[in-house]
């Protein structure tokens, strides 16, 4: 997670497979039944890596000169028009991904050291204003019907519905339960 004061391009990045830095936001929020919905966005058709993909409510690259939180209000905002104030976001964890898939015949790696943060603050969805070519929708979905379908995926090796890492997701459980009680 620290600072190497290199800059690449994104599309670079992902080709060389270099580590790099991101912020991943989770909106959560509890069920009547003791659990917690995540809110999902699914990616643009157009996107240039798992379109048409469930992912994490917002999500970006650090760019130079910034640092996690930034990146996090920031992509808030620019993916569903959401402006969050610093106090807003919990600190959950520090994680390490890594992928590698192929979209448009052209490889896809992806190696990231991501801050996780959970947003609890109300959230109608009716209200957002998306960022159309980053996200088509958004939906709330049952923490345990995402994590099941997550670790099927994953079971089968494949991209399929989701682009989300599942321990990332298992630790969001984790974390989101703690809450709760």
């Amino acid at each position: 997670g620290s600072k190497t004061g290199i800059v690449r391009e994104r599309s670079f990045v992902h080709r060389a497979g270099d580590l790099h830095g991101t912020s991943h936001v989770w909106i959560v929020r509890p069920t009547e039944t003791g659990s917690f919905e995540l809110l999902l966005q699914k990616r643009s058709l157009g996107k240039d890596s798992y379109p048409g993909c469930y992912d994490i409510s917002a999500a970006g690259h650090i760019p130079a000169g910034s640092d996690y939180l930034d990146c996090a209000l920031r992509e808030l905002e620019e993916e569903l028009g959401l402006k969050a104030k610093p106090q807003d976001l919990q600190e959950a964890f520090l994680h390490y991904g890594h992928a590698e898939a192929e979209f448009y015949g052209k490889p896809f790696k992806n190696s990231e050291i991501s801050m996780v943060y959970l947003y609890s603050q109300p959230v109608d969805i009716s209200e957002l204003r998306l960022q159309k070519e980053e996200v088509e929708e958004v939906c709330w979905m049952e923490y345990g019907k995402v994590l099941a379908e997550v670790q099927k995926e994953a079971a089968q090796g494949r991209v399929g519905n989701y682009c989300i890492f599942l321990d990332e997701l298992e630790q969001i459980g984790e974390h989101c339960l703690a809450l709760l009680k």
